[in-house]
C-alpha cells in the first residue's frame, strides 16, 4: 500500500497576542517530517468564510511545503473550479509544479458548502457547468504553445499563451473527488484519477472502486490502484477513554462542517450519521487500526490518505507501528 496525507491547517483570528501564522508553520513542519517517516504524499483542502481560519489559499501554502521537501508529491483536495479564473489558477498551479520538480497532484471538484458559494455571490446549480468549462480551458493553458482563444458560457479568453509551462506533461495529474455512480463513472471518462471521501463505509468504498475500475477498463485502459485516493482520519490512542474523547470530537467537528454546508432552504446537504462517523474513522489502538486498514485493502483501497485528528503524535505512531506491516518496499519508519 501506498500513504499520503490529506487535511487542512488553521492560522485563527485574534489580538496582537495571537500568532495567526502558527497553525500553518505546524502545517509545513508536519509535512517535512512525514516525508521522512516514509509517507509518500500530502493533499491540501481549499475552503473559505468558515470561521475557525481553514486554508483559503492551498497553491500558496503547498509551495511553502515544497520548499521544505524533496520527494513528497504535493495534491489539493480538492480546488473548486467554479471560484477561480481558469487561466490564472492554470498559471499558478504550473508555477508550483515547475518549482517543485513536477510533484503537483492537481485535485479538483465542483464544491457542496452552500455558504462559500453564497459567500462568492455564486449559484450552486452553476458549478457543473463551471467545473467543465474550467476544466477544459485549464487543459487547453497547459498543453498549448500558441496564442488560443476561448468564448464560452462564463470566461472569455482572447489570443492568450499561458506562462510558465507545468514541468509535468501534458500537464499534473488530474484528481477528482467523487462519490456517486454517476459522477465515478464521469471520473473515469475523463481519464482522471479518483478521490473518495473520509466518511463512506468500507462496503461502500469497495463498491465506488469496483465501478471505477470497470468504467476505466471499459475504455480499453488499465487500471492503476493507485489512481484512487481513499481518505480516513485517524487518531492512535491507548485507552478507551481517549478514544471515546477523539470520537466525540470528530462527531463535533463534522457538525460544524454540517452547519457550513447545509442550504437555509433545503434539506441537508448530506446526512451523515454519529455512527457513521464512528465507523469510517481510524481511531484506536495501532492493531485496531490495522484491522480497519486490512479491511479497506480487502476491498480494493491501495493508496490511503490520512488526515491526523491526533496530530504530529499519531502520525509518527502510524508511520512506526502500523505502515511497515502494510508498505513492505518500505524501510520501517523510526520516530524522532
Amino acid at each position: 500500500m501506498r500513504f499520503g496525507l490529506f487535511g487542512s491547517a488553521q492560522a485563527r483570528r485574534g489580538g496582537p497576542d495571537v500568532d495567526s501564522a502558527a497553525g500553518f508553520r505546524e502545517f509545513v513542519e508536519n509535512n517535512v517530517e512525514a516525508e521522512a517517516l516514509g509517507y509518500h504524499s500530502t493533499f491540501l483542502v481549499e475552503h473559505h468564510f468558515t470561521g475557525f481560519g481553514q486554508v483559503s489559499a492551498t497553491l500558496n501554502l503547498l509551495t511553502w511545503v515544497g520548499a521544505r521537501t524533496t520527494t513528497l508529491r504535493l495534491g489539493t483536495a480538492v480546488m473548486v473550479l467554479a471560484w477561480h479564473n481558469p487561466v490564472l489558477l492554470a498559471e499558478q498551479a504550473a508555477t508550483l509544479d515547475l518549482l517543485s520538480g513536477g510533484r503537483l497532484d492537481f485535485g479538483i471538484g465542483k464544491g457542496y458548502r452552500y455558504n462559500e458559494f453564497a459567500g462568492f455571490v455564486m449559484p450552486m446549480e452553476e458549478a457543473d457547468e463551471r467545473f467543465d468549462e474550467s476544466r477544459a480551458v485549464m487543459i487547453r493553458a497547459w498543453t498549448s504553445d500558441v496564442p488560443w482563444s476561448h468564448r464560452g458560457k462564463h470566461w472569455k479568453f482572447e489570443g492568450v499563451v499561458v506562462e510558465p509551462p507545468p514541468a509535468q506533461k501534458p500537464h499534473p495529474p488530474l484528481w477528482m473527488g467523487a462519490g456517486s455512480p454517476a459522477s465515478i463513472r464521469k471520473v473515469a471518462a475523463l481519464g482522471d484519477s479518483l478521490l473518495l471521501d473520509q466518511f463512506a463505509s468500507v462496503a461502500e468504498i469497495g463498491d465506488r472502486i469496483a465501478l471505477y475500475r470497470a468504467e476505466v477498463e471499459a475504455q480499453g485502459r488499465a487500471f492503476d490502484p493507485m489512481s484512487v485516493g481513499v481518505t480516513r482520519s485517524i487518531n492512535v490512542t491507548d485507552t478507551e477513554e481517549e478514544l471515546e474523547r477523539a470520537m466525540q470530537a470528530r462527531i463535533a467537528g463534522r457538525r460544524r462542517i454540517d452547519r457550513l454546508a447545509n442550504r437555509p432552504d433545503g434539506p441537508p446537504a448530506r446526512s451523515i450519521t454519529d455512527a457513521d462517523l464512528r465507523a469510517s474513522a481510524l481511531y484506536g489502538t495501532p492493531d485496531a487500526i490495522a484491522a480497519k486498514v486490512q479491511a479497506l485493502r480487502d476491498v480494493g483501497a491501495e493508496y490511503l490518505l490520512v488526515n491526523s485528528a491526533g496530530g504530529l503524535r499519531s502520525l509518527r505512531r502510524f508511520a512506526k507501528d502500523i505502515m511497515p506491516a502494510f508498505a513492505a518496499d518500505q524501510e520501517p519508519a523510526t520516530t524522532t
